[in-house]
């Protein structure tokens, strides 16, 4: 089954046929048309088209949970505007998961002599972190700002699989988190200095007599102004500004300035020009990243980014240049150009361009599965509970968190994820779940009945009823037509709780519907 990530439509494709809330009608050789017309199960009030857009695209998947949140603030709209302000949503469920990896409250000392004894080795810790981070998008309620943690960190991207940043990763993620809906410039700022930025990107071997350019370069090619705005005197300048902000390697990873290594002496990056005079250039840093986050170029690529993830992969240049605007007249603030964004006849109309990367689509389905997780033991027994086991779900769709090892992070356009290779693996990992099987110990799943409003029920009306609730919107001819074929079921069949849908087919119809475009993308 296709997806199809048409830009400029709302239609999809499922089977080969066009999912609209018409009837879809098949022949057979010896047989009467059969027509899949859409049943209309009253169920709880739907957001409207607009609103599952926006909140979709913002979210890990928009669940009835989730739409009662957005009702509750009073729409959409509303709910975004809540959202941009995480302190004012209280967030137990997302704050809970913050004891169940207890390494994760370790200092960098602590946990680099814990690797070196051998009693938890880094990549055990960075396991725990990846598994986190996907255990607060399923259950945090300030799903906007998951959303941005997340982009920014592929933006500033240090990989998990390292000798040495593990021991400040958590903190580099929650300084990310900390700054994800306020400026560019502090953002940049608390990052570019942040020991794990300086470990993987090699500024701690940085001194004034020897430089090493990588942090430097990347500051300018990945992170702000990007390739074509700088040369490779700049780059030089860029990385003796940086000199001094270094790590105690290899001892306590105790994050440290050193004035005795900072390169003095006047530095010219594009159109900035410093002095350097002093031995201690914290000041000059601090010049030199306002400068970048306040440059043209930063806010095009800034502004383009965003426009990737959240509209479609390639916008038009109007829109990138009217959000960089915004950025701009703002102060580099983050929310402005948000808001903006939504606001944008582009994002209006990008229902559906977007796919789910292979992280989404694993929170997207304990989301819509409804599926309680719960705390695991720290103990080898613990290893198979599904918090922990999750990980393992994400990688065989292709890539863990934070696991991409280039510093350009990982991609965020539809092409990477939308291979049949992962189509495949998508659909392995949604039928595991929606049987059940796998990961069963320290999860919860819903009984075949749950999914029955009432009993007995119409096929198509359990169909529209599912719908509502996994995809949050009404079912189509299309949706019911792959459901009839999946379980050779047909559209008025009665169903009963001795039915074989529910004794021992609930799996393929759930995998239907998290295998249809629908799912598959936000």
């Amino acid at each position: 089954m296709p997806v199809s990530t048409a830009r400029a439509s709302r239609r999809t494709v499922l089977g080969g046929a066009a999912a609209t809330g018409t009837a879809v009608t098949l022949a057979g050789p010896a047989a009467a048309a059969t027509s899949y017309s859409p049943a209309h199960y009253r169920g709880d009030r739907l957001l409207s088209t607009a609103g599952r857009h926006l909140v979709g695209r913002f979210s890990y998947g928009v669940t009835p949970a989730l739409a009662e949140q957005v009702r509750r603030a009073g729409g959409a709209r509303a709910w975004f505007a809540q959202q941009l302000d995480p302190a004012s949503v209280p967030d137990a469920g997302g704050d809970a998961v913050d004891t169940w990896w207890p390494s994760l409250d370790l200092g960098p000392t602590q946990l680099w002599k814990r690797n070196v004894e051998e009693i938890e080795g880094g990549w055990e810790v960075m396991a725990d972190y990846q598994r986190w981070v996907l255990m607060r998008r399923i259950r945090s309620s300030r799903q906007v700002l998951e959303v941005m943690t997340e982009l920014w960190e592929h933006h500033f991207n240090v990989p998990v699989n390292g000798d040495a940043q593990f021991t400040w990763r958590a903190d580099f993620g929650h300084t990310i988190r900390a700054n994800a809906l306020g400026r560019f410039d502090d953002l940049l700022h608390a990052v570019a200095t942040h020991p794990a930025l300086l470990i993987s990107l090699d500024n701690v071997s940085s001194t004034a007599q020897h430089p090493n350019e990588n942090l430097g370069r990347e500051l300018l090619e990945l992170h702000t102004v990007g390739r074509g705005s700088y040369g490779e005197d700049d780059v030089k300048s860029s990385a003796r500004i940086l000199t001094g902000w270094t790590v105690d390697m290899w001892n306590t990873f105790v994050a440290q300035y050193k004035p005795k290594i900072h390169a003095r002496g006047p530095v010219t990056v594009m159109g900035f020009s410093h002095p350097n005079a002093d031995a201690d250039g914290r000041d000059v840093t601090r010049a030199y990243l306002t400068y970048l986050a306040q440059h043209r170029a930063t806010a095009t690529r800034v502004a383009r980014k965003l426009a990737v993830k959240f509209v479609r992969d390639d916008p038009p240049q109007s829109l990138v240049d009217h959000l960089a605007d915004v950025y701009l007249d703002h102060d580099t603030r983050i929310a402005p150009v948000l808001r903006a964004l939504i606001d944008s006849a582009e994002f209006k109309q990008s229902v559906g361009a977007k796919v789910r990367d292979p992280g989404e689509d694993v929170v997207a389905t304990y989301r819509a599965l409804d599926v309680r997780v719960s705390k695991p033991p720290k103990t080898a027994a613990g290893e198979g509970y599904a918090a922990n086991q999750m990980l393992w779900q994400v990688s065989s769709l292709g890539i863990m968190p934070f696991s991409w090892p280039r510093p350009d992070g990982q991609p965020i356009d539809n092409d990477s994820w939308a291979s049949p290779a992962r189509l495949v693996a998508s659909m392995s990992v949604h039928l595991d779940m929606g049987g059940a099987w796998w990961p069963t110990k320290g999860a919860t799943y819903h009984p075949p009945t749950w999914w029955a409003p009432k009993l007995p029920i119409r096929f198509d009306m359990l169909v529209d009823h599912m719908s509502q609730v996994i995809l949050h919107r009404r079912s189509t001819g299309a949706l019911l037509k792959a459901c009839c074929q999946a379980l050779e079921v047909e559209p008025h069949e009665r169903i009963t709780k001795d039915h074989g849908v529910l004794k021992w087919n609930m799996h393929r119809l759930l995998g239907t519907f998290l295998d249809s475009p629908a799912f598959l993308t936000r």
